[in-house]
Parts: C-alpha cells; structure tokens; sequence
C-alpha cells in the first residue's frame, strides 16, 4: 500500500476524488439507488462532512471560529487517520474483486455476440411464420367444398362403429366374464344400456338386450359369490358392491349384506377380546413381554389389550365405515331423489350396525380396566385410556351419530372415579393401620415397664408423616390422569368434576372427614373404640389440633395448585374443615381429661369406701392410694407435656406447699367452731357450711379445657378431687378417721398446686373436702398442723 502524505492536500481536491471513487464502487455494485435515496434523506447542512451538500470552506470556517488550537491540531490528525483508513480500503477494495471486474467484461463482450445471434434468429423465425400462414389460407382454400361431405361421412362412420360395438356387446360381455375382467364387463353393459333401452321395440335392438340380459345375470351371480366369499377382502368387497350398484341391484339389500359379511370379521375381533376376558378371570396373570405357546394366546395386560382392540376392533371398524359410506352414502352420479333415499336408509342401518358392535366393544374394555381397579401403578392404566379415547375419536369422526366419544369419556372418568375410590379406601387402611401401630407402640412401653406415652412425641411424628406422605403419594398418583399429553385430561367434561368433586371432595376432604370421625368414635365409648389407652386419645387430639393449625391449609393448597381446582363455589371451604378439626380436638381432649380424670377417682372412691372410718386407727403415715394419686398425676404431666405447651398459670403463694388444714385464720376460727361443736347448739352447722360456700367461687368441674398442658392437668384434678369430696360426704368419721383424711388433703396440697392453673382451686377443694369430713365426724377434733406436716414430710 503507498504510504500517505504527512500534509493533508487542499480540502475540496481530496473531497472530489474521494467522492469520484466512492462513486465508481457505487455504480459498479449497484447503490446508486439507495445512495439517491439516502441523499433525499440526508441533511442540507454545509458542514455535514457526510453530505451531499457539504462545503469544505465554510466548513474550515467553523472550525477556525469554534476550536482551539489544540483542538484544531487534534482534528486533522483524527482527519489524517481516516483518510488513511479510507485509501486503505479502497485499495483492499481494488486488489480484491480486480478478477470479478475482468469477469465482468467477459461477460459482456460475450452477451454482445450471444444477442447478434439471437438476432439472425428471431429474423429466420418470422419469415418461416408467413410461409405457414400463407401455406394454410391455400389449404383452407381448396378443401372448402368438401367440408362438408366429410363431416358427413365422419359421422356415418362413428355410428357404424357403435352399431358394430352393440352387435358384439354380447360376445365381448361372456369375454370379460371368462377372464373375471368383471369391472371391463359391467362399463361395456352401463354403456350401452341406455341404448337397448331406448331401441329395445326394434327386433334387432330387442335380441341384443335379451343376450346381453342373460349374460348380465349370470355377472351379478358371479359377483354375489365373490362377494359372499369370507376370503375377499376390503378392496374386492368395495369393487363388488360397486359394480353390482352400476348393475342396478336393489341398494338396501346390497346394505345388509356388505354390513353382515363385515360382522363376521368384526366379530371375530370381539371374540378375540373376550376369549383375553375369560382368561383373566379365570385367574392367568399377564406377564409383559410374553409372547405365548405359538398359537396358543397369552393374557394381554391393559395396555396391551387396549392396543389390540384398537389396532385390530377400532381399525376394521373404521375400514368398515368408509368403505359403506364411499360405497352407498357418498356415491356419485346417482340422481338427487335416489341418493336422499339410499343416504337414509344406508345411514340408519349402519348406525344400528356400528351402535350394537360397539356396545359390545365398551363392554369388554369396561370390564377389563375394572380388572385394574387394585392395581398400585396408574401408568399403564392412563396410557391404555388415552389411547381408547385417541382412536375412538376417529370413528366419531368417521359416523358423529354414534356419540364414542361421549361414551369412551364416560368410561374414562367410571374409571377414575372408581381409582379415586381405591385410592380413598388404601388412605382410609393406612390410617387404621398406623392407630394399630401407635396402640402396639404403647402396649410393647408398658410391657417393657416403661412409663405408659413415654415416646409420645415421636409417635406424633411417625404418624403424622406417614399420613400426610401417604397423601401426597396419592396425589402425585392420580395426577397421571391430567398430564398435558393425555387427550381426555385437556377436556372440561372430564377435568373439572375429575379434579374437584373426585380429587379434591371425594378424596382429600372425604379422607380428611373421615379421619376426624373416627378420631371422635374414640370418644363415644362403643366397639373396639371404648378401650382406647387414653395416650392414644391424646395424641389424636393434638394430631387433629395440627391438623387445624398448619396441615389441612397445606393439604388444600396442594391439592388446588396441581389440580388447578379454579372453581370455589361448589367445594367444602377450608374453614369448615378446620373448624370440625378443631372441634375433634376439643372433644379428643375433653374426653382424655374425662378418662384419666375418672381413672383417678375411681382408686379415690375404693379407697374412701373400702375402709372402716369409725373403727380406724390414729393416723401415722399418708395412706399409700393418695402418694399413688400424685404418681399417676405426675406421669400425666409428663405425658401431656410432650404434645402440649405448658399454658398460663396464675401467681403462686410463696406458702403454697407448706399451708396445713384448716388454711387461714378465717378457717382456724371456723376450726375451733368445729371443734367445739355438740349436739345441743343452737347453730345449724349444714346453714354455715352453706354460708361459707356463698363467699367462695364457684367451680366449674367438667368445663372444656384449653389446649395446654396446665389445663389439661387442671380438668383431671378438678374431676379426682370432686369425686373424693362426693365419697366423703357418702360416709362417717370418728376422730381418727377425721385426721387422716386432714393428712391425705394436706399430702394432696403439697404436690398437687404446682399442676393446675389457679392454686386456690386445690385449696377450695381440699377446704370442701376436709369441712365434709368435719360435718360428718361423730368427735370433729382435728389435728394439730404441726404434727399433720411431720407426718406428710416423713411419707
């Protein structure tokens, strides 16, 4: 490349032969267009380097006026670059299509003598054009005359042909006949027909018609036996039917006969379906990929049956259809009267044909996914489905009379309907079975001599899991019938009662419902269910309580979200669930704390009615039914604590496990009333005890409890200390008797304050119990506080 100048040359001289050689290349490529119209487009600006009205002086001008030296200097060096840049490129331009330039002249040079030739050409041509045109105008002239006369002799000569083709009609018929080129045969006869019809009056035309009548007959013999031949196939079937329609044979018997010779095909396929049916019922499992004894058939499973009756039942069917609608319903060339009447009568007897074998067909694929109603995989089932559905929507197509379809979707969603089923009783015998776990659970802590819902927490857990993934196994099976690539799963009749009412309600919420009924059966005390260990019912209450706090939220949510459930108005709402959850819970607890509540009482009232209160001894020690009282209650204590929080308590006294009876000094009082007590008093003491209880609080005992531990503790303590209040007052005290029930309340006091919510509720009661024994003691001289602490602190 030639090195550049270091001083630029004069503006305008450098501007006009950059633009002459921009100019060259433009015109050698073809861009003068688009130059012109980017020019139009340009701006008119002088200064505009890129221009086409750009002024190299007024340019300098500006630039002289607007600029700095610095800023001047730095312009030509980046003008000084460009232009390098520039000549570089058209140098490169220049070097690299140097060869297409000298093609180009090539070609032109030879399409110069390509055109001179073509030229001579065309003149030869039109001189050869007038020779022909004056050549015909002579021949048109001489023949003029006798145009005439040959016209005439032309057609005699047609019609001597034809009257040659109708004497040897005959002949050439039994020709066709004996080669069984019948279809040859029946367009000689259809062509002359309409002319022995015509002439049939002329005795010639009349014995003709008569050969060719007789010969006829024995065709249509011919082509009833090929067509009654169980070896012909579709094609010859169709050419028979064909031909004898040409030869004028009545259509509706032609109807009957080509739908009975296609029901011995179509039945044999049926009985291939059945003859699969029999052996499954008989007990043969299918085994994949088994291809059976030679001839002897092997069990099909779903899919593999659904395939044969597809490909085999449902192709013959569609074969059968055309074919009968091409033949006699969709015929051509038949007149408008006639082809209205056999479209009637051809339409009506093909849908009773389709509709009886068809039913059928329904049948036996009914009965056969009804086989896989146990089944633990839905893969081949839903996959067997598609493909019943996909085939069947070709014969609807084929004849929209027979609705397959709608009766192919109604299987569809029977069949999905009853999975849903299945799938809601498996649910139904996992949660039974996960009761008999934790039951066995618990019975195998007690026989290992551990304290009975130690593990309680984790039985929680275990089951709770289990449940909610067996749930999600569940769904995450039945969503195989809603994949996107499953035909009858994108439609609105099967989607939307498939995923809401079967799915969501029939499924999920019944499943749901259920399980909270048979939590509540626990608490009606009836069947196997009235012998439940009360940490089992405990554990059912904190497993509905989470299931109303966090799982059935979840449950729906999911549910919902896969299914794509849109449609709220008709599905149970999530509060109702939530609500009965809360309300098992409620009643699940309720009971635990009537259970275990009772359980305690009961060892209170033997203990209360099982001794000798006039004849027993000075008290010693606490008796030994009320350290087994605090026992029990601590080992519920513990076991509540594991599934509920501990609750709010009220503020305890700092004197709350030290107070002796009688209590405070308004009791003192009220003792040394009692012990001063005879028989000739004037006060009725039943009035002062009566007095005393209108100052006390009144005690709920069998309220509903709250889900906390302190509550719960609270209701059972409530229920035992009731109970042995009711057996005091049922018996009579001496002296003795009278100051172990003191030590037994105080025992009592000692421990059990620090398990309910309110300590002076276990006050209130053991002041109740201990002012019933007072009021029934024949000597009511109470023991002394001091001696009653020594003795609960030695027990």
């Amino acid at each position: 490349m030639a090195a550049a100048p270091e001083s630029p040359p004069p503006p305008g001289e450098d501007d006009g032969r950059r633009r002459k050689r921009h100019g060259m290349l433009k015109l050698y490529y073809g861009l003068q267009a688009e130059s012109g119209a980017k020019g139009a487009a340009a701006t008119t600006d002088p200064c505009d380097i890129n221009g086409a009205h750009f002024k190299p002086e007024v340019y300098l001008q500006r630039l002289m006026q607007e600029k700095s030296l610095n800023e001047l200097m730095d312009k030509e060096r980046d003008m000084v670059r460009q232009i390098r840049s520039l000549d570089s490129d058209m140098q490169t331009l220049v070097y690299e299509n140097y060869n297409k330039f000298i093609s180009a002249t090539d070609t032109i040079r030879k399409m110069k003598n390509d055109f001179k030739k073509m030229e001579d050409e065309m003149d030869r041509l039109a001189t050869n054009m007038e020779s022909i045109t004056e050549f015909s105008a002579r021949i048109s002239g001489t023949l003029q005359d006798r145009r005439q006369q040959i016209t005439k002799l032309s057609g005699v000569h047609m019609l001597l042909k034809k009257l040659q083709f109708l004497f040897e009609l005959p002949a050439r018929l039994k020709k066709c006949i004996e080669m069984q080129a019948y279809g040859q045969a029946v367009r000689y006869y259809t062509k002359a027909r309409t002319v022995l019809d015509q002439y049939q009056h002329m005795p010639s035309f009349h014995g003709i018609r008569e050969d060719c009548s007789v010969i006829v007959a024995e065709l249509c013999v011919k082509l009833r036996e090929q067509f009654k031949n169980k070896e012909s196939d579709a094609h010859q079937l169709a050419e028979c039917v064909d031909l004898l329609l040409q030869l004028k044979e009545p259509a509706d018997e032609l109807c009957d006969e080509f739908l009975q010779h296609a029901r011995h095909k179509v039945d044999e396929d049926l009985r291939m379906l059945r003859l699969q049916l029999q052996m499954l019922e008989e007990g043969q499992v299918p085994s994949p990929g088994d291809p059976g004894d030679g001839d002897k058939p092997h069990p099909m499973d779903v899919l593999e049956f659904t395939d044969t009756g597809c490909n085999v039942f449902l192709s013959d069917m569609c074969l059968v259809i055309a074919s009968y609608k091409d033949l006699f319903i969709n015929r051509p060339g038949t007149g408008v009267q006639e082809q209205a009447y056999l479209e009637k009568v051809a339409n009506q007897k093909l849908e009773v044909f389709v509709n009886s074998l068809m039913g059928q067909y329904f049948s036996y694929v009914e009965q056969r996914v009804q086989l896989e109603k146990e089944s633990s995989d839905n893969t081949l089932l839903v996959r067997a489905l598609d493909r019943f559905h996909r085939r069947l929507q070709a014969v609807e197509k084929l004849l929209p009379e027979t609705e397959s379809t709608s009766s192919a979707t109604d299987i569809v969603a029977k069949m999905a309907h009853d999975r849903v089923i299945h799938y809601s009783e498996a649910l139904r015998r996992h949660f039974a079975d996960c009761l008999t776990d934790v039951r066995q659970s618990l019975a195998a802590s007690r026989s290992l001599s551990k304290q009975e819902g130690s593990n309680l927490g984790d039985l929680l857990q275990t089951t709770a899991t289990s449940i909610l993934d067996q749930l999600k196994t569940v769904l995450s099976d039945l969503r195989a019938f809603i994949e996107s690539d499953i035909t009858f799963a994108m439609q609105p009749y099967f989607r939307e009662p498939f995923c809401v009412q079967d799915v969501r309600e029939g499924l999920v919420v019944g499943f749901l419902k259920h399980m909270f009924t048979t939590c509540s059966e626990f608490c009606e005390g009836s069947g196997d269910k009235s012998s439940a260990p009360p940490p089992l019912i405990l554990l059912l209450s904190r497993l509905c309580l989470d299931y109303d706090m966090t799982t059935i939220s979840y449950l729906i949510s999911l549910t919902d979200e896969q299914f794509l459930v849109e449609d709220k108005s008709a599905v149970t709402p999530l509060s109702e669930l939530c609500n009965l959850a809360k309300d098992t819970a409620q009643k699940l607890l309720d009971h635990y704390v009537k259970v275990q509540g009772l359980t305690i009482s009961q060892m209170l009232r033997k203990s209360v009615e099982t001794r000798d209160w006039l004849n027993t001894i000075e008290p010693r020690n606490v008796r030994a039914v009320m350290k087994r009282v605090v026992e029990d209650v601590t080992a519920i204590d513990s076991q509540v604590g594991l599934l509920y929080e501990e609750g709010l308590r009220k503020a305890h006294s700092s004197d709350s496990s030290k107070r002796t009876f009688p209590y405070s000094s308004s009791r003192q009082n009220q003792r040394s009333q009692w012990s001063s007590y005879a028989p000739s008093s004037n006060m009725d003491t039943s009035l002062m005890s009566n007095i005393q209880k209108l100052f006390s609080e009144r005690i709920e005992i069998f309220s509903a409890v709250d889900f906390s531990k302190v509550s719960v503790l609270t209701g059972i303590i409530k229920i035992s200390l009731k109970t042995f209040l009711e057996c005091v007052r049922l018996r009579t005290f001496a002296r003795f008797g009278l100051q172990q029930i003191q030590v037994d309340c105080h025992y009592l006091q000692m421990y059990l304050w620090r398990f309910v919510s309110d300590e002076n509720l276990v006050h209130t009661l053991l002041d109740e119990i201990v002012g019933s024994a007072i009021h029934r003691c024949l000597d009511p001289v109470t023991m002394e506080p001091s001696v009653i602490e020594v003795i609960c602190d030695r027990g």
